[in-house]
């Protein structure tokens, strides 16, 4: 197999799941924004009901944020194989060529970076979000039960 499609399909596997997840990252941290900005805590009759109703979709969020880097490094390590690999087969060993090759597959780890934390950010921001509508709803009842 040529050792530069391998590369390459190496590369960009890792690169496109990392943009992938990112992309699902974002697109459900903006989703359940919009579904916090409309939510009416009155409409719920139990707070498991709402929780339930808060915390859809937020678990993929805190999944992608904690594995983004292991998927990067994952694509790191087949970077350095690869070089390695290819080192072994050719008859020059050109510094040059090995620290370029080795400098590239640091970028996956890189991009794994570049997920998790704005991944992990989505999350928390989500997670305090969740906490403050519990909290109006308990304020709700308080109300409802005092009237």
């Amino acid at each position: 197999m040529n050792i530069e499609l391998l590369k390459d399909a190496v590369d960009y596997g890792i690169i496109g799941l990392l943009g992938v997840m990112s992309f699902i990252a974002f697109w459900f941290w903006i989703e359940r924004l919009l579904f916090y900005r409309g939510i009416d805590v009155a409409s719920f009759e139990t707070k498991e009901e709402l929780e339930i109703v808060l915390t859809n979709n937020i678990n993929i969020i805190s999944t992608f944020g904690s594995n983004a880097p292991y998927i990067g490094l994952l694509g790191t390590v087949f970077g350095i194989i690869i070089t390695f690999y290819a080192m072994g087969q050719s008859n020059d060993l050109d510094v040059k060529i090995i620290m370029t090759s080795l400098a590239l597959a640091l970028k996956a780890t890189a991009m794994g970076l570049l997920v998790a934390i704005p991944a992990t950010v989505f999350y928390n921001h989500l997670a305090r979000k969740i906490e403050v509508v519990l909290a109006l709803w308990d304020i709700h009842q308080k109300k409802k039960h005092a009237n």
